[in-house]
């Protein structure tokens, strides 16, 4: 019998093997001997009130079983989940007004490290929030674009800003179910109480606010903050890396960013660079400085800069414990407080920066960004100092793997028509040809309870198989790119031959990283775009798109379900349940959200009904769209694929050429 890994990574699972010959435990060992309690676990024990916790159990608990004030076990599992939206939307919405506040600073010229690199998606974002940009400064443009999205924290009536870059029938879906969302922080403040005991008792009712505070998170938090990391730090476009613990290198100094925000990080990535910090590290014995990244922070700085990544969520404690890391600094989320504990069998120094955010044994340097250029300059300098420490001591790992990101809304168009013709046609062309079946959003986070990225590898390899087309962030990104997804190369050895040409044509993966989880917000307005563009669905519901999380861990996976589901996309979260105790929960989230947004929030724990069920919704999509059956590689006579050499040829010798199709992905002809 094969022997079963912890890790589908053939690198992490080394490390896991090596740290358990050494006695070291990580998230592994501890989610094997931890049980998860079966009881909290399917959403049936209350904790709310100090008469409790109330477990609720037993046969016919869903007709019979209270709690000590009466909630049912609706209310119950109900009131669990949107505790839950309540707090992802809160992480990522927190960072969105730490951005929103670092963007202010920065035009009010009191963050001097900071300055606009992005002035065209600095006047985009002026346009849709209705603030006059033409001839005027550009840091007075910053300024109002700041407080306008400021407001949307505080705001007490109305809708937010973005609301308004939804479809128009999504809006109006919005409206008439009563959940477009207010002020952010407003409908987090509303869930919490309307979740508080003796408040809100009816199921429906409670999810139609975890529903208004997702969406506040999605068309309100992760947007705002995904536009202003790309007003601020540049709007990716494609670049190479690697991935893998062969990032670090033996003969440098390796300094590991990890967390999520990214503004920190983009001055540390400056300041590693500079000629007086490499002159120090070589002062100390090391030939450089190599910097590295983990987790989300890793993806901010991979998309702009090219900063290899090291991985995911379950890889942090494996990078210390290949005894080259010098320092791992960290701000906020996903971080396991383990690693300080870790850290010492090691010479890694772990090292705090939010105000928000401290771990027993880890340094703490903290940041703020009206001095950002200092607090990095002195953790690179802490990082070199730590060098001269490093033992042998370590699983040291060679192999890392190649990919491509950096794939933003604004390039994703560019790259279908140029700079003249940038357009989401092609791409709906595609699919309306049959080349590409649908598309699927991969997405979320790893967990140590199931073999770690097994389920997104596992995925990834059905759904290009089958002709569909994957976007991807976070975790979920890191994951493709261990399994070596992130480059052109892998369509043409494992994807479907209509998703093949289309790879081919353009030169892309046929999994497109768009960045961190906040970054998910990129999905919304990619989707928004495909809708405005026509031919397919005219608002986000009722397209051949699918969202996964398999492997979800985080709060933040629950919020961003919700508000893809509230959006119009159906969601499948990987493992059982948190609502799992009550069908009447289970039915509302499913068959009661499907009548009223044509989204839905499944979990399923088998990876194969995972595949079976997005497959099925792209399939009915399409035929309720009148689209042409899906055939693996029957695409119609009447579209042509062309490459752009093509493509330039025909612009050159026709008069009519300027009613063909662009972008490289099909081509119309009547």
């Amino acid at each position: 019998m094969d022997k079963v890994t912890k890790s589908a990574g053939t690198s992490a699972e080394e490390i896991i093997e090596w740290g358990e010959a050494h006695h070291l435990e990580t998230c592994f060992e501890r989610a094997e001997k931890l049980k998860q309690c079966p009881i909290g676990e399917t959403g049936a024990c209350c904790r709310v009130c100090h008469m409790g916790p109330c477990r609720l159990v037993g046969r016919n608990a869903e007709e019979k079983a209270e709690g000590v004030c009466g909630a049912s076990l609706a209310s119950v599992a109900a009131r669990n989940l949107v505790r839950m939206i309540a707090a992802g939307t809160a992480a990522h919405s927190d960072h969105a007004r730490d951005m929103a506040m670092t963007l202010l600073a920065a035009a009010e010229g009191t963050a001097k490290d900071f300055r606009i690199t992005d002035v065209r998606k600095l006047y985009k974002v002026a346009g849709i929030l209705e603030i006059e940009f033409e001839g005027r400064p550009v840091n007075d443009v910053a300024r109002d674009v700041a407080l306008k999205f400021l407001e949307d924290f505080g705001r007490q009536t109305g809708e937010l800003n973005y609301n308004k870059r939804a479809p128009g029938k999504t809006q109006e879906r919005w409206r008439k179910w009563g959940v477009a969302p207010r002020g952010i922080d407003r409908e987090v403040v509303e869930a919490l109480h309307r979740t508080s005991v003796g408040v809100d008792h009816d199921a429906d009712h409670l999810l139609a606010q975890g529903i208004r505070t997702a969406l506040a998170d999605g068309w309100g938090g992760c947007m705002i903050s995904t536009d202003i990391t790309d007003i601020l730090f540049g709007t990716p476009k494609p670049l190479r890396a690697e991935s893998s613990f062969g990032i670090f290198k033996e003969d440098e100094v390796n300094l590991v960013v990890h967390g999520h925000e990214p503004t920190l990080a983009e001055i540390i990535v400056d300041a590693a660079s500079s000629p007086e910090m490499i002159e120090y590290a070589k002062s100390r014995g090391a030939k450089g400085i190599n910097l590295g990244g983990m987790c989300c922070t890793a993806n901010e700085v991979l998309m702009r800069h090219g900063i290899p990544t090291a991985g995911g969520f379950t890889n942090q404690e494996l990078g210390i414990m290949t005894g080259l890391v010098d320092a791992m600094t960290v701000d906020v989320q996903c971080i396991m407080p383990a690693i300080t504990r870790l850290s010492e069998k090691f010479h890694t120094k772990i090292i705090t920066t939010s105000p928000k955010a401290k771990i027993p044994g880890a340094v703490h340097v903290e940041y703020d960004e009206h001095h950002a250029r200092e607090t990095a300059e002195k953790i690179v300098k802490m990082a070199i100092d730590n060098f001269p420490n490093r033992t042998s001591e370590g699983s040291h790992i060679t192999r890392k793997t190649p990919l491509i990101a950096g794939f933003s809304h604004e390039y994703i168009e560019y790259m279908q028509g140029g700079k003249w013709r940038a357009s989401f046609r092609p791409l709906n062309d595609a699919i309306m040809a049959g080349r590409i079946r649908g598309v699927v959003g991969l997405v979320g986070c790893d967990n140590p309870r199931v073999q770690a990225t097994s389920i997104h590898k596992y995925l990834a390899t059905e759904l290009i198989k089958n002709d569909v087309l994957i976007v991807s962030t976070g975790c979920g990104s890191a994951a493709c790119a261990t399994a070596g997804y992130l480059t052109p190369e892998t369509a043409l050895e494992n994807a479907g031959p209509g998703l093949r040409e289309v790879c081919e044509a353009i030169g892309i993966p046929p999994i497109l990283h768009l960045g961190a989880c906040v970054d998910n917000s990129r999905i919304l307005t990619i989707a928004t775009a495909m809708a405005h563009e026509g031919g397919l669905s005219d608002e986000i519901a009722g397209m051949p798109a699918v969202g996964i999380a398999p492997e979800w861990m985080s709060e933040k996976a629950i919020a961003i379900g919700t508000y893809f589901a509230a959006s119009g996309v159906p969601v499948i979260m990987g493992g059982e349940s948190p609502v799992g105790a009550s069908r009447e929960v289970e039915r509302i989230m499913t068959e009661v959200w499907f009548e009223r947004y044509m989204g839905a929030l499944h979990f399923e724990p088998d990876p194969e009904k995972i595949l079976a069920m997005t497959l099925d919704y792209i399939d009915r999509a399409r035929e309720n769209l009148k689209l042409r059956k899906y055939e693996p590689g029957k695409f119609g006579a009447e579209r042509v694929l062309m490459d752009m050499a093509a493509r330039r040829e025909l612009e050159r010798s026709a008069a009519g050429a300027a009613h063909a199709g662009v972008g490289g992905i099909s081509e119309s002809q009547g």
